[in-house]
């Protein structure tokens, strides 16, 4: 590796490189021969988020466990009642939003390690519809690789069940 950036006049910065580590940062997650799986230092910043009082303190809480979102299933059907609060002049701080809030904060301490795909071996997509949302899970070789999950809109609350096979489409297109 050294040589090829040589060739190409390609240099490493001393203090940013590493070699043969077992464990290694990268945006914001852990990577590891176990899989990939949320830095300690955020998931902590998550866990000592004060109760927002603003909209904008709200939106800064879910950016960060909105980032994590593919180690929380339902990720989208846990946090709803958090983002109807960031409709224009819906912010209204509640028992519901202080229930969801703290739920969210649990959950994201205790997310599952997810293991990175390995795209010569098969998946596995499991979907589910309800009448609130979709969910999706992408497993391969029995481990989790990753969660996807929407919320359904109001417009999209009346679908019935078959019109909502729109978890496999979101599934294959994601």
């Amino acid at each position: 590796m050294l040589r090829i950036l040589r060739s190409y006049q390609l240099y490493a910065k001393m203090s940013k490189r590493r070699f043969a580590q077992l464990r290694m940062g990268y945006l914001g997650h852990i990577i590891s021969h176990n899989g990939v799986e949320m830095d300690v230092a955020k998931v902590e910043c998550i866990r000592a988020w004060s109760v927002p009082d603003t909209i904008k303190s709200l939106r800064g809480f879910l950016g960060p466990t909105g980032y994590y979102r593919r180690f929380v299933q339902g990720y989208e059907l846990i946090c709803k009642p958090l983002t109807e609060l960031l409709k224009k002049d819906s912010f209204c701080w509640n028992k519901t939003a202080a229930t969801t809030f703290q739920q969210l904060k649990n959950i994201m301490s205790t997310a599952p390690v997810s293991r990175m795909p390995d795209f010569t071996k098969h998946f596995i997509v499991e979907t589910d519809a309800c009448n609130r949302g979709i969910g999706v899970v992408l497993i391969q070789e029995s481990q989790l690789v990753a969660y996807l999950s929407k919320a359904l809109s109001p417009k999209n609350l009346g679908l019935s069940i078959y019109e909502q096979l729109l978890a496999t489409v979101m599934a294959v297109t994601k």
